[in-house]
């Protein structure tokens, strides 16, 4: 077990080290979706070339394969997630673990095949691929689709878990997204990374500059933490 942790820490890691070298995440000051004023900031749509995205695959597969989820297919939300689900696919199939996945579109079509999914049939143990949990709207949507489909949500892997508590400054969730969503749904939540990965990475950073954005981190995490 010790063993397990210790690799899924190391992987945490390296993940967050790949994020900050690539400019996805980023410190400073800036405003969420929520209105508040974070000192990070994680944008995966730089990973925006082909071997950012080929090394992003390698992080979501050794995650999933990490779990011991038992997955039969893999889905990714409009729009972020398909990216995400269809590299996952690739890189599972390059490890000898081919498995079919779909995405759904925001608009249904009227003509060709139609309606709102596309690619393999919703079927078996589905793991949903997405970057992160924001509300979870896209997430809720996405169990709604594959259970409609009379197949199973088996888990949602994303990439960073912000572990971050909802509502606003005058009434704040006990509980992250993450949570929420794990309790509304019955469906785990996986992360490559957290944000005490991200902190731990602080913490040994060798570049001062870099290091001197752990105080500000902190201090968020106090006020909007679980």
């Amino acid at each position: 077990m010790g063993s397990e942790a210790g690799a899924e820490a190391d992987l945490a890691q390296r993940f967050v080290a790949f994020a900050v070298s690539a400019g996805v995440l980023r410190f400073g000051e800036f405003r969420t979706k929520a209105g508040r004023l974070s000192p990070y900031f994680f944008n995966s749509a730089l990973f925006d070339d082909g071997a950012k995205l080929m090394r992003l695959a390698e992080f979501y597969a050794g995650r999933l394969l990490a779990s011991g989820v038992g997955f039969d297919m893999l889905f990714g939300p409009a729009y972020k997630g398909i990216t995400l689900a269809a590299a996952t696919a690739v890189e599972l199939a390059r490890r000898g673990r081919n498995v079919p996945f779909a995405h759904n579109r925001k608009e249904a079509k009227a003509h060709g095949e139609g309606g709102t999914l596309v690619g393999a049939p919703l079927a078996g143990r589905v793991v949903i691929i997405d970057d992160v949990i924001t509300d979870g709207a896209s997430k809720r949507e996405s169990v709604k689709l594959i259970r409609a489909a009379g197949a199973k949500p088996a888990a949602v892997l994303i990439a960073l878990d912000r572990m971050e508590r909802g509502g606003d400054d005058e009434r704040l969730s006990a509980r992250s997204a993450v949570e929420d969503f794990t309790r509304e749904h019955a469906v785990p939540v996986f992360a490559i990374a957290t944000l005490s990965d991200l902190l731990q990475y602080l913490d040994s950073a060798a570049d001062p500059a870099l290091a001197a954005h752990r105080h500000a981190v902190i201090a968020y995490r106090q006020r909007y933490g679980v």
